[in-house]
């Protein structure tokens, strides 16, 4: 019997090596970490305070995008774009909103467009869309990042 035991005991201090697991090191938990995180998407879309009420997170970022393009043409509506330029209805702007909340804004014109004056474009955007409201930029694992996205906005409106 106490043979037995002796094996029994012997045994058991044995297998205890099977369960040891091997302790990753910092880098490797790092690594994994960053292999994770989608770098394409952020957690939480830019904002402005009338779309913060919102708890949805769909509904907050249609509602900036509609307050962000409705103040783009507001602000252009009031220039000489539609004169200048009767044949252009819609100009697609490319909006970079900074982690630190300030925004750049450019038009973007198809590569073969030479019927636009681009710097007399990119002046006018540049003088009319200053003093917007307060934007909140984007959010990614808790820390403020810099996004960009390409808006449609009507110059026209018939």
């Amino acid at each position: 019997m106490k043979k037995v035991l002796a094996l029994f005991f012997i045994l058991t201090l044995q297998s205890c090596q099977y369960f040891e697991k091997k302790v990753p090191t910092e880098k490797e938990l790092l690594e994994k970490q960053l292999k994770e995180i989608n770098w394409k998407e952020v957690d939480e879309y830019p904002s402005v305070v009338e779309c913060e009420k919102l708890t949805n997170e769909t509904q907050r970022k249609q509602c900036f995008f509609e307050f962000l393009t409705s103040a783009i043409q507001q602000k252009l509506s009031v220039d000489t774009l539609s004169i200048l330029y009767p044949e252009l209805d819609t100009i697609k702007v490319k909006v970079t909103v900074n982690s630190d909340a300030s925004m750049k804004f450019e038009p973007q014109f198809s590569q073969d467009s030479v019927a636009y004056d681009k710097v007399k474009i990119d002046s006018i955007f540049k003088a009319r869309l200053v003093d917007l409201p307060q934007i909140n930029p984007a959010i990614k694992r808790g820390i403020p990042v810099k996004t960009q996205f390409i808006l449609p906005v009507i110059i026209k409106v018939k």
